[in-house]
C-alpha cells in the first residue's frame, strides 16, 4: 500500500471513530458481519456438529444488511432460495444419472427459478446451491441435503438477529447531509437568480443558471433517496426514537417544481430582446429582494425572514394590479410572481 493509501485509510478510520456518519456505520456493519460469521461457525460446528458447515457463516455475512427490514426480509428470501436449490438438486440427483447433465440442468433451472421476484437478490442462491450439491456429490444424500438447508437457515438467522439487536443501522446522517447540501444549493441558486433579475449579470448568466438547476435537481433526487432510506431504516428498528426528522428535507424537495418554473421565467426574460417581457427596474428590485430573502429562509428557516417574504409577495401583487407604465406591459413579472409565491407558500408550510 502506498503512503497516500495508508494516509487515506487512517483518515477514514479516524473519521469513523470520531464522528457519526457513513464511515462509522460501515465500520459497525462490517464488525457485525464478521461477528455473525464467527458465531454461526461456532454454533454449526461446536453445538450442532454439522459436517463442513460453510454455508452458515456465508449466509450470516450476507444478512447483515443496510436496514433491519432488509435483514429480516432477506432471511426469508435466502432460506426459501436455498430450500428450492436443495429440492432441485435432490430431484436432479435422483432422476439424472450423469453428474455433468444434472449440473447443467440444475444451473439452468435454478437460475430460471431464482429470477422470480419473490426471491429478490437471493434468487441466485437457487442455482448456486443446486450446483454445489451436485458437484460435491451430496444431491442423493438426504441427511447432507438437510444439513445444507439447516446451515443456511442458521447463518441467515444469526446475521439477521445480530443486525436487528446490536446497533441496528439508521440513516440519519445521510438525511442530515442531504438536507445540508440541498439547502445550500437552493440558497446559491436563488441568490444567483436575484442577481440576474436585478440586471447585475449578463444574459449569458442564464445558461450558467440552467446548469446549476440541473445540479439542484440531482440533489433533490438524492434527497428523495435519503428519505426512502430513512423510512426503511425506521421500520422494525429498535433505535427508531433516535432518528432525524425528515420533514425539513421533504419540504426542501417540494421546492423543486416552483423553483424550476421561476428559473425558466427569469432565464426567458433575461434572454429576450423584447422589453415588455422583462419587468421594470423597481419591480426587478422587489423580486430580487424576495429571492435573496427566500435564499436565507431556505438555509436557516428564519421566521422573521419568512414574514418579510410574505410582505414582498404582497408588494409584487400590488405591482401587478397597479396601472403604471413600468408594469402594465410586463409579462415577465407575472411569470416570475406565481412560482415565487408558491416558494413562499411551501416554505411557510414547512
Amino acid at each position: 500500500m502506498t503512503t497516500t493509501g495508508r494516509t487515506s485509510a487512517y483518515a477514514w478510520f479516524r473519521r469513523a471513530m470520531r464522528l457519526p456518519g457513513e464511515e462509522r456505520r460501515s465500520l459497525v456493519q462490517t464488525a457485525k458481519a464478521a461477528a455473525a460469521a464467527v458465531i454461526a461457525w461456532i454454533v454449526a460446528t461446536s453445538v450442532l456438529h454439522l459436517p463442513q458447515p460453510f454455508l452458515a457463516p456465508y449466509a450470516a455475512v450476507f444478512l447483515v444488511q443496510a436496514t433491519v427490514y432488509r435483514s429480516l426480509r432477506g432471511w426469508a428470501q435466502q432460506v426459501g432460495a436455498v430450500g428450492a436449490g436443495v429440492l432441485l438438486a435432490a430431484c436432479a440427483g435422483h432422476f439424472i444419472p450423469s453428474v455433468t447433465v444434472a449440473l447443467g440442468v440444475v444451473i439452468f433451472a435454478g437460475l430460471l427459478i431464482g429470477s422470480w421476484q419473490g426471491f429478490g437478490d437471493s434468487g441466485i442462491w437457487v442455482g448456486i446451491t443446486g450446483m454445489l450439491l451436485i458437484s460435491y456429490g451430496n444431491a442423493t444424500e438426504p441427511v447432507l441435503l438437510a444439513d445444507r438447508l439447516l446451515e443456511t437457515a442458521l447463518g441467515a438467522a444469526i446475521g439477521a438477529v445480530l443486525n436487528a439487536v446490536v446497533l441496528p443501522p439508521l440513516h440519519g446522517e445521510r438525511l442530515w447531509s442531504a438536507t445540508s447540501r440541498l439547502a445550500s444549493a437552493i440558497e446559491d441558486v436563488l441568490k444567483e437568480t436575484a442577481a440576474l433579475v436585478r440586471g447585475g449579470e449578463p444574459p449569458e448568466a442564464a445558461d450558467h443558471l440552467d446548469r446549476r438547476m440541473r445540479d439542484v435537481r440531482s440533489l433533490a433526487a438524492e434527497a428523495e433517496d435519503a428519505i426512502g432510506w430513512q423510512r426503511e431504516g425506521r421500520y422494525l428498528n429498535l433505535r427508531r426514537r433516535r432518528e432525524v426528522r425528515e420533514e425539513p428535507l421533504a419540504n426542501l424537495v417540494s421546492l423543486w417544481p416552483p423553483l424550476a418554473q421561476l428559473i425558466d421565467a427569469v432565464s426567458e426574460a433575461a434572454r429576450s430582446e423584447q422589453p415588455f417581457r422583462h419587468p421594470g427596474e423597481y419591480a426587478r428590485g422587489v423580486v430580487g429582494d424576495l429571492l435573496e430573502t427566500l435564499a436565507e429562509v431556505a438555509r436557516s428557516g428564519d421566521p422573521d425572514k419568512l414574514e418579510r417574504c410574505r410582505t414582498l409577495v404582497e408588494e409584487i401583487d400590488q405591482l401587478l394590479v397597479t396601472p403604471t407604465d413600468e408594469v402594465t406591459t410586463s409579462i415577465g413579472l407575472g411569470a416570475m410572481a406565481l412560482p415565487a409565491r408558491r416558494l413562499v407558500q411551501r416554505l411557510d408550510a414547512g
